[in-house]
């Protein structure tokens, strides 16, 4: 049978084969999990993959992907972080300031560090702190150490995430401040 003569595929399957979006930052697999399905005839095995894609400026995403396959869950789990990625804001090398995210049973509690500290936390907030491009903080796990939960807390953390400019705007002191600005600026120049 020719290329020519094959049907193409329909649905949802033919989205994920021909979707392939162009490639923005790196991709770490955090957790590759086999799962096991017990079924009238013996077990099914299956796998189950926690990829993390980042740009390192800020932007990041996260995904479960399970397949039959290593390659094809890990294939998957790409495909839907790169299409659900967020983006929060970097005060120089840092986060903004103190947060704690919650997921299911798990909470990841973050602080802003000193520049040259490092990423001092656990290993699925680390892998999630250098794709999104965090050199200084601190983290800590509260709760389930459960790998999934903890990367999913550590996404919530970062959507709680807000740069001074953001917070003034909602606070309404935005327009004082700059106003503030052009009267210190016409005093000097008198």
């Amino acid at each position: 049978m020719s290329n020519e003569e094959r049907k193409e595929a329909k649905g949802k399957r033919a989205e994920f084969q021909k979707a392939k979006p162009a490639v923005e930052g790196k991709t770490t697999v955090i957790n590759v999990a086999r799962t096991t399905k017990v079924v009238k005839g013996g077990k099914r095995m299956g796998f189950r993959a926690l990829v993390v894609v980042g740009n390192g400026q800020g932007k990041v995403g996260v995904a479960i992907g399970k397949a039959n396959q290593v390659q094809a869950a890990i294939a998957k789990a790409e495909t839907h972080a790169r299409k659900h990625m967020i983006t929060f804001p970097i005060v120089g090398d840092t986060i903004p300031h103190e947060v704690i995210g919650k997921f299911g049973a798990a909470s990841v509690w973050m602080k802003p560090a000193a520049p040259g500290t490092g990423v001092i936390a656990g290993s699925g907030a680390r892998l999630l702190f250098e794709a999104a491009g965090i050199k200084d903080v601190l983290a800590k796990s509260l709760g389930s150490t459960n790998p999934c939960n903890l990367v999913y807390a550590t996404m919530e953390a970062f959507k709680q995430l807000k740069s001074k400019e953001t917070v003034n705007v909602l606070r309404g002191k935005a327009e004082k401040v700059e106003v503030a600005a052009e009267v210190k600026t016409e005093e000097k120049a008198a």
